[in-house]
């Protein structure tokens, strides 16, 4: 059973909570600017991901507080500069970002609360977080309100027009998951880490065509012992192998056991095979 949330009907700070706990992890824009008086600001927000490659754009969100409608610097100096850094979150900087969330009177900068250090950007006058691995900077392109109530976004794209990259995190020319560490966001209080035992590899052709959950035998859609991701990566091969020679005395659940654990260890071919034997 589910439940039912109508917006119309839930009070904004639960209807927050709602969709950040479900649309979740998501990735957090470390995002630093500075205003016409020279005062550098920084502050994370998990509205955000990148939309395009070409050009390069990403795009955060910067809402308006629920509690007074009130909005944020980033969104004054975004609206003024035109310009700000979008820097990851890895979590060896994970604590001094959650710092740079509070709200600070306009003329302290979060740079020096957080211990964070600000270095010179090349493109734009936002500074760059030194010990951020990636920082972007960006051009800001447009900025849509979503509405001007408490918990309303302003969308500001940004086109990328430069990108740092920690040489450490590097592996040739693709960034490796497990260096770079990244945190990312869910609901309320709750983070999640980005790497080690976290992370799974799930590759899926989308090209080549699938055999498909209806391309499947009923007694292996219908198994008792094999989870539906079980099924899904027998069904996401992309044809079928010869079945295996018939091992005596293997019946229906053996097999299906057998084969749940050759899935478990990347041999879906041969789980597939088995499977076939016992059909």
């Amino acid at each position: 059973m589910k439940r039912r949330i109508d917006p119309k009907e839930t009070s904004t700070k639960d209807l927050h909570q709602y969709i950040l706990g479900s649309i979740a992890p998501r990735p957090i824009a470390f995002v630093s600017s500075i205003n016409e008086d020279g005062v550098e600001n920084l502050a994370p927000y998990s509205f955000f991901n990148a939309f395009s490659s070409n050009p390069p754009i990403a795009v955060f969100s910067s809402n308006r507080k629920v509690a007074d409608n009130t909005t944020k610097d980033t969104l004054h100096n975004a609206e003024v500069q035109k310009e700000l850094v979008i820097n990851m979150v890895s979590y060896n900087i994970v604590r001094q970002m959650a710092i740079s969330s509070v709200s600070y009177p306009t003329e302290v900068s979060e740079f020096e609360k957080s211990g964070l250090t600000p270095e010179p950007s090349e493109l734009v006058n936002a500074p760059r977080v030194a010990e951020s691995p990636v920082n972007m900077e960006c051009l800001v392109k447009e900025i849509i309100p979503l509405g001007d109530q408490g918990g309303a976004g302003h969308l500001i794209i940004c086109e990328i027009l430069m990108l740092h990259i920690d040489e450490e995190v590097l592996d040739g020319n693709r960034i490796d998951p497990h260096k770079i560490d990244l945190m990312g966001r869910m609901g309320r209080s709750y983070y999640v880490r980005a790497s080690g035992t976290a992370i799974s590899s799930i590759y899926q052709s989308v090209v080549e065509i699938p055999i498909g959950y209806d391309g499947l035998p009923e007694a292996i859609r219908k198994s008792n012992l094999l989870s539906a991701n079980d099924i899904a990566t027998i069904a996401g091969l992309t044809e079928f192998p010869e079945a295996a020679p018939v091992i005596e005395g293997m019946d229906e659940y053996t097999a299906h056991q057998r084969a749940k654990e050759l899935i478990a260890a990347g041999n879906t071919e041969e789980a597939l095979a088995l499977l076939l034997s016992i059909v």
